[in-house]
């Protein structure tokens, strides 16, 4: 015969109402790191090396918001997450020109990717995929620490 311990339904609800409440899934924390990008659809992206250079994202939790570089331009903007349901809104960015065509190109299409994303799933250690609404992952990223 299994014994259950009896805790406090006060204390139980509470912290269901807690996790709930919070819109943050602690068991998938995406804040913190930068994530790199490494991949964008099925193509990979090659990180230069140079943190200034690479594109990547900052999610802060504290603010919700993020910041980052697309590779030649910083941006920002707002995110709200709630599990692994994640939308980044309202993106501003620098208009600085790159010089260098395939960057400028990567630029454009993660600024896309994080506007169409619909929600994130974290594959293995340091590793993040970027979904849209219909499940098709739309890139893929490295914690800065993972690469």
């Amino acid at each position: 015969m299994i014994r259950l311990a009896r805790l406090p339904i006060g204390t139980l609800v509470l912290a269901a109402v807690s996790a709930c409440g919070s819109g943050i899934s602690l068991d998938e924390p995406i804040e913190g790191p930068s994530w790199l990008l490494v991949q964008l659809g099925d193509q990979p992206v090659g990180a230069g090396g140079d943190p200034r250079r690479d594109a990547q994202i900052e999610f802060d939790r504290s603010s919700g918001r993020v910041s980052g570089s697309g590779g030649c331009n910083r941006f920002s903007g707002g995110f709200t997450r709630t599990g692994s349901h994640l939308q980044i809104s309202q993106l501003v960015a620098t208009k600085m020109a790159c010089l260098d065509g395939a960057r400028t190109a990567n630029e454009l299409q993660f600024l896309q990717v994080l506007q169409t994303t619909a929600s994130y799933r974290l594959v293995g250690p340091g590793r993040m995929l970027l979904i849209d609404a219909s499940g098709q992952t739309l890139a893929t990223l490295a914690g800065a620490t993972a690469r």
